[in-house]
Parts: structure tokens; C-alpha cells; sequence
């Protein structure tokens, strides 16, 4: 047999095989840890040598990280390395600079949450009160909304929709995770308080005396 047949018969493309998978899993861990924000398995694929199987190598990850200080977790449609929630208590800082919310930004945050996607008139219909522009461009500034799809209706308005740096703010996977009435109840926040003033003939026009710190940072 000639060189030239051996070279035939060996395999090719070597320059291209795929890191063993501890390797593959090491590379994972890199990326999420040096990436402040939550990444997509087609993002870690695309940044992997070619043959990696990223979503393989996140699972036994995560798997990995089960019981430790730190866990592997989905935001939304990407993920991330987090704290492990029950010792979220350690990480509180002395000084904690709080951006607060009107009752307005809250209303409209929150019915973006349970109702979406949702346009500026159903928010409006539901929360029987014009919204302010200024109300929406602060969600937006804080990337806790934004634009969605436009709805197949007449004129065919935009939809507003959550964000992931939403849902990652307040430890979520989906909007789905958000708690229920019941559990509202339970934890005090439907607790009976005095209406707002509101003149329903005009926009909001209290966005920044009646704060509340349901949404600290």
C-alpha cells in the first residue's frame, strides 16, 4: 500500500475535531463567567471550536454546579452564573444606591408582565388612565421592556413585552414564573390601600411624587 492510499483512508478534517467534552465543558464555564450578561446556546456555539456541543456541555455544567455557591441557571432564553439563591443574603452591599418607580411605572410594568404582548391602548384600557410618554421611555431606558411584535388589527400598533434583563433582575426563567394572586396575597402586596388620584381625562401627572420601592435596584 502506497503513502498515497494511507492518506486516503485516514480521516480528515483533523484541524476541526471537537475538544473532548470535559474540555468542552471548561470552555462553557469560561464564557459564562467572564460574560456579564446571560448568553444563548446558539451564542456559545457560535463562539466554541467547530463540533462543540454547547447545550450538551451546559447541561452537565449545570449539573455540576447542583448543591455548590454558585449555579448554572436559564434567563429567559440564555444563561448565566448566578448565586445560589439562598445565599443571595451575602452579597448585600452596606450603601445600596435604590432608583424607585412611580405607581404609574408600576402599573404599567406590572400589566406588561401578566398581559403580554400588550399595547399602549390595552394598558391604557386596562389601567383606565392615559399612560404618559415619560412613563414608557423610563421602562424602555432601564431595558425593562421593550418593543414587541405589531398585532394583526388595524393601524397595527406595536406590542410592549418584558425583557430578559427583567426577568434576570428578579430571578426568573419566564414571565410564567411571575407569582399569582394567591401568592400576592400572602406576601401583603394586595393589601387595601387608597386609590391614586387620577384624572382620566388627561395623562399621568405624578410620576415622580408618589414613589414606591416594590422595583429597588
Amino acid at each position: 500500500m502506497t503513502d498515497n492510499d494511507q492518506g486516503d483512508d485516514a480521516p480528515r478534517d483533523s484541524l476541526f475535531e471537537a475538544p473532548l467534552e470535559a474540555e468542552q465543558e471548561r470552555m462553557v464555564e469560561a464564557i459564562l463567567f467572564a460574560t456579564a450578561e446571560p448568553i444563548s446556546i446558539p451564542e456559545l456555539n457560535a463562539r466554541l471550536p467547530h463540533g462543540c456541543d454547547a447545550e450538551r456541555a451546559l447541561d452537565a455544567l449545570r449539573r455540576r454546579y447542583e448543591g455548590r455557591g454558585v449555579a448554572v441557571v436559564r434567563v429567559g432564553e440564555a444563561w448565566a452564573i448566578r448565586t445560589a439563591p439562598d445565599l443571595g443574603y451575602l452579597m448585600q452591599k452596606e450603601t445600596v444606591e435604590t432608583r424607585k418607580l412611580s405607581r404609574a411605572a408600576i402599573e404599567m410594568l406590572a400589566i406588561i408582565a401578566y398581559h403580554q404582548p400588550v399595547t399602549r391602548a390595552e394598558i391604557e384600557e386596562i389601567r383606565g388612565v392615559s399612560v404618559s410618554r415619560g412613563t414608557i421611555d423610563q421602562l424602555l431606558e432601564m431595558e425593562w421592556i421593550r418593543f414587541g411584535r405589531r398585532k394583526m388589527t388595524p393601524g397595527r400598533p406595536v406590542t410592549f413585552v418584558v425583557t430578559q434583563d427583567f426577568l434576570d433582575h428578579f430571578g426568573l426563567e419566564t414571565a410564567r414564573d411571575l407569582p399569582g394572586l394567591r401568592d400576592l396575597r400572602a406576601s401583603g402586596l394586595l393589601e387595601s390601600r387608597p386609590p391614586p388620584d387620577r384624572d382620566t381625562g388627561g395623562d399621568e401627572d405624578d410620576e415622580g411624587d408618589d414613589q414606591n420601592e416594590m422595583f429597588e435596584d
